[in-house]
């Protein structure tokens, strides 16, 4: 009987000291955000001769009703050395778990530490999901990354200046990519997303983000980044060509100013010679008047001389 008692009584200290000995975690808190659920706990404050490892297990309601209340061991989350633990693949309904988390230093493990109150997956945050618009054709492409799981996004669109007019496409996460075609070339689309859950809770909206419709067949300098680039370069070198003018030295500028010679026949001083016919020399008598003439007989003299 006392043998019986005594061993009795080491056991009991034996397990004692096997799980009491080492403190429990102080405190456990859920980090949920679009979906994904991480478990996290601060660094144990214990003395203990080999590494401090963790161990994690929950319970849905699946295990309360149906498994007599049994915990589940985390697969991913046994005997590690981290300070947190990612349990998104294990709380797979919308329904409450009990998460509990202990310590262990070699044979020495501690009290669990639950998590209070629990954890309910739709009590996940949800960022506004990262959104790309690019215009190609007569078609506009919106993709996302790494959206939620078990979520779809509300992408509305509309022609700019016709928001009432909006129409809205719902896309599941998974297919990443939304494709919307036969959109009026030369118009302007504007674009907003949102996540939202199966419970119906919404994220905030995305920034509005807007694109032109471009005819394919249109040539490339037409396109708005094309023609802006081609602006900017020939900006460029106008400047260039002008403050080169204008800094130029006048030795310098001869070098690469080099002014070539005009051609003969487009030089100023033209020798001009005009041929001219020689004049014929007037032939001229010399007449004399005596004072004794009439008009009469002076008139018939200057015919006469005329005749001859």
């Amino acid at each position: 009987m006392t043998v019986s008692l005594l061993l009795l009584m080491m056991t009991l200290l034996n397990f004692t000291n096997d799980v009491w000995t080492l403190p429990a975690p102080g405190s456990v808190f859920m980090e949920s955000v679009d979906m994904r659920h991480m478990l996290r706990w601060p660094p144990l404050q214990a003395s203990c001769n080999t590494t401090l490892l963790y161990s994690v297990q929950y319970q849905g309601e699946f295990e309360l009703e149906h498994q007599n209340g049994r915990w589940m061991e985390a697969p991913g989350c046994q005997r590690i050395t981290l300070s947190h633990c990612d349990l998104t693949s294990d709380l797979g309904s919308d329904s409450d778990y009990n998460i509990r988390l202990r310590a262990h230093c070699g044979s020495q493990r501690s009290a669990w530490t639950k998590l209070r109150p629990p954890f309910n997956r739709r009590q996940t945050k949800l960022s506004v999901p990262k959104m790309t618009v690019m215009s190609a054709g007569d078609a506009i492409q919106v993709s996302f990354e790494t959206l939620p799981l078990t979520s779809t996004v509300d992408v509305t669109v509309w022609k700019k200046g016709a928001k009432l007019q909006a129409v809205v496409y719902s896309m599941p996460a998974e297919e990443e990519v939304l494709h919307i075609a036969a959109l009026q070339e030369g118009a302007v689309y504007c674009v907003t997303a949102q996540t939202v859950l199966n419970s119906g809770f919404r994220s905030n909206s995305t920034d509005t983000q807007c694109v032109s419709i471009i005819d394919p067949d249109a040539p490339a300098w037409k396109t708005p980044t094309t023609l802006t680039v081609t602006v900017i370069i020939m900006a460029g070198l106008l400047f260039v060509l002008f403050w080169s003018i204008v800094h130029c030295r006048p030795e310098t500028c001869k070098t690469h100013f080099h002014k070539e010679p005009l051609p003969q026949s487009l030089r100023g001083n033209w020798d001009i010679q005009i041929p001219m016919s020689p004049q014929e020399k007037e032939l001229c008598d010399q007449m004399v008047m005596e004072p004794n003439q009439t008009s009469s007989q002076t008139d018939a003299a200057l015919i006469t001389h005329q005749e001859d």
